[in-house]
């Protein structure tokens, strides 16, 4: 086959162009530090990144969800440890004037201040994080007590704190606060009224619905103590599953930077050393004789 000066030199061009080609993927995978900066550059690569990176976006939203969650825990927790310092007050009062020697005047002042921690406990039941009520279910939106109206919903708010594993984040009010004429505000409100009357031999019946009332607020501290170690134990897994689902997802997408300089440098070289060889094999033109 007879080769003609043309086509020595369209061959020449073709390889200077596919080496310029390399030249312009080597220093695009530098520049971005990234293997591929389009689906068409690997396809293979570009799927398992699109899988990946859901995978990182999925935990990283686990990670919101944990802080949320313990948001609402620890005011929960807060709240109730209010309340139980005020059932403590309470008792206390009711503890001196079961005793006999107050008056009158001394009962009523008594009763003024059961009334007055009665409405704070009140208050403390339509707590919120954020604009959310805590004690009333998933009707967040509305207090569970209003005036003298109380009507906790009976439902958990669940948190997705991991790949389809849900958490209660909130105490239900009845669980608390108790029920019907077991509740502390029933309680109370039967303290007040036995102290306002000067009724002072039904004191010590009132202390064990009292106690009782404690306690259950005491239970619930316990189960959410039980809930914050668990979401302790949880948010680390999540945490590592992050470290390894960042690591695999950098393996597939990032270079070696070093190495992918080194080949850059490499084939700077051969490219010199083509443009320069092909120089030499093109032979002059008529042109370059007529000069």
């Amino acid at each position: 086959m007879r080769v003609t000066d043309g086509m020595i030199a369209k061959n020449v061009m073709f390889n200077i162009n596919q080496s310029y080609s390399r030249l312009d993927k080597l220093f695009e995978q530098v520049q971005t530090q990234k293997k591929i900066s389009r689906p068409s550059d690997d396809p293979v690569v570009a799927m398992k990144g699109m899988f990946y990176r859901t995978n990182v976006l999925e935990i990283e939203q686990f990670k919101r969800n944990f802080s949320e969650a313990r948001n609402w825990v620890e005011t929960a927790d807060s709240a109730i440890d209010e309340a139980g310092k005020a059932m403590e007050r309470i008792r206390e009062l009711t503890v001196q004037a079961s005793n006999g020697t107050y008056d009158e005047d001394q009962l009523e002042a008594v009763a003024e201040e059961v009334a007055q921690l009665k409405d704070h406990i009140k208050t403390i039941a339509n707590s919120k994080v954020g604009d959310k009520y805590i004690f009333n279910g998933t009707n967040t939106l509305n207090p569970p007590i209003v005036g003298d109206t109380i009507n906790f919903t009976k439902d958990n708010v669940e948190f997705e704190l991991a790949k389809g594993i849900k958490v209660a984040v909130n105490m239900q009010g009845e669980d608390v606060f108790g029920t019907g004429a077991d509740s502390v505000f029933n309680v109370l409100t039967d303290l007040e009224q036995a102290l306002r009357s000067g009724d002072s031999q039904n004191l010590d019946g009132l202390l064990d619905r009292i106690d009782t009332s404690s306690n259950k607020m005491l239970s619930g501290r316990a189960e959410l103590g039980a809930r914050t170690n668990r979401l302790d134990f949880m948010e680390e897994r999540i945490d590592n599953q992050e470290v390894i689902a960042k690591r695999i997802m950098s393996d597939n997408e990032d270079i070696e930077f070093e190495k992918v300089v080194m080949e850059f440098k490499a084939q700077e070289a051969v490219h010199r050393a083509a443009m320069s060889v092909g120089a030499s094999i093109i032979q002059p033109t008529l042109m370059d004789f007529l000069r």
